[in-house]
């Protein structure tokens, strides 16, 4: 037994996945179920079509200074562990600390949760499940997605890039169908009366596209999995956000071109709304946009569960998290531990209640998170042993565009919940640094416990 367990912490994790894998990564993450509601936000803050568009297009390019400067970290530091990792190179273990302490607690787990119960509660919508078998259905979907990435991180790759391309498939039929259907005059059409017109309209809408554009940086706690990583990252990181506003940019086009404004803007379901007048669905488009759903999801579900685990058990390598979660199985080479338990808590938490009034608590925390990430560029770069094997352009004015846009989301996030955010924050650091301090000074400590 003794033998197996030594084993478990000496096994290293290995270089496994390529670019489509990364690529599957980032992309898996961000399009998500945000994209069916958030055309609609965005067309009521744009007031019309042309901004709605020009909103997902531009919000999308103020993105790719942020994939830059995660591609610039993962290349400088290419191991697991994601933001956890820049900020302990930063100098700053205890803020490294609570990064991690934020993800696993506020985070990680309930994303799993709530995105599980998100697909259960679609399939209830064609198998009429319901109460405590949607429960069960959630629990059921995260345990086939556990087993997925606990066996094997190849075939956990191998099938993310395939859910991966076949979320993505559905968007490009419904871009590719709905050309040959929209209006010219509902794109060109004036801006609904009474709503915001010109630049103000512009900034609303952008400002309203920024969460779907969120969490291309994910395959960053997977960097030291990742082949050759001078190359992979950057590539990955680009490829994805260009993807992702290539995919938004067209969809954007055909709903706003189906769809007067004034109707996508005070739709619960606009992108049910918009394929309901594709001639030949109508009335199926409810069916068809809930199938699309539950793929999209499902796509997001198994990135989460495939690459949130990898920071707790960089944190467990450093003497800074329960020393279990630094254990690689010997056969399959996955961190299966910190998987087991990262899934356990979700599985606990589907059957709680209020989830998502709890993730409004850590919101703004975890955006506080990102910023200061960002920020740590300039700290990466005074230091003389700094070596990225791949540097971002014009790095000053990338790191600034990438700290302005999440400050966007920071200020409208305070200004939704200030009182929630800030409640968050003291738990925290009352919480968070005791417990630094303590797996600190034990990390000194050889017998450290398990």
């Amino acid at each position: 037994m003794q033998q197996e367990m030594d084993k478990a912490y000496n096994t290293e994790l290995k270089r496994k996945l390529g670019l489509s894998a990364a690529v599957a990564i980032s992309v898996g993450t961000t399009v998500g179920s945000g994209i069916f509601s958030s055309v609609g936000e965005v067309s009521g803050a744009a007031g019309s079509a042309i901004i709605t568009i020009l909103a997902f297009l531009i919000g999308g390019l103020i993105n790719i200074p942020s994939n830059l400067v995660y591609a610039e970290l993962a290349t400088a530091y290419p191991e697991n562990g994601g933001q956890y990792v820049y900020f302990r190179e930063a100098g700053s273990k205890p803020m490294a600390f609570l990064v991690g302490w934020i993800s696993f607690w506020a985070t990680d787990p309930p994303s799993i949760s709530i995105m599980a119960l998100a697909i259960a509660n679609y399939l209830a919508y064609f198998f009429g499940i319901s109460g405590l078998m949607i429960k069960i259905t959630a629990t059921v979907l995260v345990l086939v997605f556990m087993m997925i990435h606990l066996r094997s991180v190849e075939g956990g790759g191998r099938f993310q890039t395939f859910i991966t391309a076949f979320k993505i498939l559905p968007f490009a039929i419904l871009i590719g169908l709905g050309l040959f259907f929209i209006k010219g005059d509902l794109i060109t059409s004036p801006a609904v009366t009474g709503a915001p017109t010109g630049i103000l309209a512009l900034l609303a809408a952008i400002s309203a596209t920024t969460w779907s554009y969120d969490g291309m940086g994910a395959v960053c706690y997977m960097t030291g999995e990742i082949k050759e990583p001078k190359k992979t990252m950057p590539k990955a990181l680009i490829i994805s956000v260009l993807l992702i506003i290539v995919l938004y940019t067209a969809l954007s086009t055909v709903i706003t071109g189906l769809t007067p404004i004034a109707d996508l803007a005070s739709s619960d379901a606009p992108v049910a709304l918009a394929v309901s007048r594709i001639p030949g669905i109508g009335s199926a488009a409810s069916n068809i946009v809930a199938a699309m759903a539950i793929i999209v999801i499902i796509g997001s579900l198994s990135s989460c569960i495939m690459f949130q685990p990898r920071m707790e058990y960089a944190m467990a390598k450093d003497g800074l998290f329960f020393k279990s979660f630094a254990k690689v199985h010997p056969q399959w080479e996955t961190p299966y531990f910190s998987i087991l338990v990262q899934c356990a808590m979700g599985i606990l938490l589907i059957f709680a209640s209020n989830i998502t009034e709890l993730l409004g608590y850590f919101t703004l925390v975890a955006l506080v998170k990102n910023f200061m990430t960002f920020g740590t560029v300039f700290v990466h770069r005074k230091k003389p042993q700094y070596n990225p094997l791949w540097k971002m352009p014009a790095w000053r004015l990338m790191a600034i565009l990438a700290m302005f846009t999440t400050g966007t989301l920071i200020v409208s996030t305070f200004l939704w919940a200030p009182l929630q955010g800030l409640i968050a924050a003291v738990v925290i650091i009352v919480t968070g640094l005791p417990v630094y301090y303590y797996w600190e000074k034990k990390s000194q400590n050889p017998k450290i416990a398990a």
